[in-house]
């Protein structure tokens, strides 16, 4: 067992790029503490019309929204148009986890009883009218356990793909636990007789891996995934990467048009962008500061915007959950709908809020973890050398805004499969239109409301 809490905000030098002060905009993965810093050979272009790629090694080419991710020296990429330096992100954990990987894991019986999130979207009757046949969804996060036993019908590893580069390739957990985690919400086997259930079960899932081993993550990568998750007629999909924080101007100014040109296009072939909105307890309605420490000791503050989830259509997804699932007598002191105690908010930032388990930080009930979500774990297992070993498959509790995306990411692929018809954004508008904002609770934390599925299915 394991107890891993989010770390607090540092402060880095103007190279390293990135800090926070006063409002905290959110973690990479389930928020916490971001690293971001500049490469000193990469680049992320915008591509002059007709520019040839000629002395330079491209990465990714996504002259399909008219960018391309290079290596070469700045003179060389100056040549093919206007050009920021692609940014290393670092992975921070999960909220709170309670990870159980020993051989004491019933696999006989379901775990449904566990599953409060599921529980109160009615889940059981959803899956009479839909299970998701048809519909496909990305998974943009640190690896896929295409072998994990709740997963293996899932999974298709032909069309998986590994955006690093670091050699490990696609389908399994190379980048820790989290991706399979935030899969198994998603789209977990409900036909196998063991573990647990998904939103959409019958839905195909794709692993778009962009964190590698040592938990870096690049800004060009995550273009290149959700690029790809659009070229291979994706339905949705699910950026459970939290937030962000870039200024709103110099470089900020780049990296947020790249970025919502990407997210325009990709949804306008059809394939929905959900995204966690962070977990730093974050008003994104009034976005907080970006401040850069100078050589000489100078602090230099800007305003600014949090991406992905305050990118250009993007369905930023706030987290739920309940405090006292199964302690024991004394019954749920909150429900399942009411704002976990991290969940970034803001009533025009937020689209949806979802089940992503909630905690309470003082408490000694031994049975605390339940309030969690609980989904399909893997962890990967290395030697000395950095050689794959293999992981070590089972289920485990975590929560944050991670744990809330792959909620509405699985109720998009129900709504898909049963009506293929329906475009990103009518999608979108059912999701927002079955919602509801719970009486009593403020709507910045939940925008149209809590995710409805059951709801959704009964507006197509």
């Amino acid at each position: 067992m394991s107890i891993l809490r989010s770390e607090s905000m540092t402060r880095f030098n103007r190279r390293e790029f990135l800090t926070v002060s006063g409002t905290v905009l959110g973690g990479i993965a389930a928020g916490g503490t971001v690293t971001a810093r500049e490469s000193a050979s990469r680049y992320v272009v915008d591509l002059k019309p007709n520019a040839g790629l000629d002395g330079v090694n491209v990465v990714h080419d996504l002259s399909t929204v008219g960018l391309a991710v290079v290596e070469g020296s700045e003179r060389d990429v100056r040549k093919l148009g206007t050009y920021a330096p692609d940014i290393e992100l670092r992975l921070s954990e999960p909220v709170q986890s309670h990870l159980d990987t020993s051989d004491e894991s019933s696999t006989d019986e379901p775990f449904y009883p566990l599953q409060w999130d599921k529980q109160a979207m009615d889940i059981p009757e959803v899956h009479e009218s839909c299970r998701g046949e048809g519909a496909r969804i990305a998974i943009i996060d640190s690896g896929v356990d295409a072998g994990h036993p709740d997963l293996a019908a899932n999974v298709n590893t032909d069309l998986s793909k590994d955006f690093t580069g670091d050699g490990y390739g696609a389908g399994g957990p190379y980048g820790g636990y989290h991706g399979t985690h935030v899969a198994g919400i998603a789209a977990a086997d409900d036909t196998n007789e063991e573990g647990v259930v998904g939103m959409a079960p019958a839905a195909e899932l794709v692993d778009c891996r962009v964190f590698s081993p040592d938990s870096l993550a690049s800004f060009a990568d995550i273009l290149a995934a959700v690029t790809y998750a659009a070229e291979i007629d994706c339905d949705v999909a699910n950026l459970s990467i939290g937030a962000y924080p870039v200024p709103r101007q110099g470089l900020g100014q780049f990296y947020g048009k790249v970025l919502n040109r990407v997210m325009t296009w990709a949804n306008s072939q059809g394939t929905l962008l959900v995204i966690s909105a962070g977990n730093d307890t974050a008003d994104l309605q009034h976005d907080g500061r970006v401040c850069v420490e100078n050589d000489d000791g100078s602090v230099e503050c800007f305003s600014a915007i949090s991406l992905p989830n305050e990118g250009a259509q993007a369905l930023s997804v706030a987290a739920t959950g309940p405090i006292g699932f199964g302690w024991g007598d004394t019954g749920v002191e909150e429900p399942a709908y009411s704002p976990a105690f991290y969940t970034n908010y803001g009533t025009n930032a937020v689209a949806l809020a979802a089940p992503g388990g909630d905690a309470d930080l003082e408490t000694t009930n031994p049975n605390w973890y339940l309030d969690l979500v609980l989904s399909t774990i893997s962890e990967p297992i290395f030697d000395d050398d950095g050689t794959y070993l293999g992981s070590s498959k089972s289920w485990g509790w975590a929560a944050g805004t991670s744990m809330a995306a792959p909620q509405v990411a699985g109720a998009v692929a129900l709504l898909k499969s049963k009506d293929p018809s329906l475009d990103a954004n009518q999608v979108e508008s059912i999701l927002k239109r079955s919602a509801s904002v719970p009486d009593g609770y403020d709507k910045a934390y939940y925008g149209s409301g809590f995710l409805n599925p059951k709801g959704a299915l009964e507006l197509v």
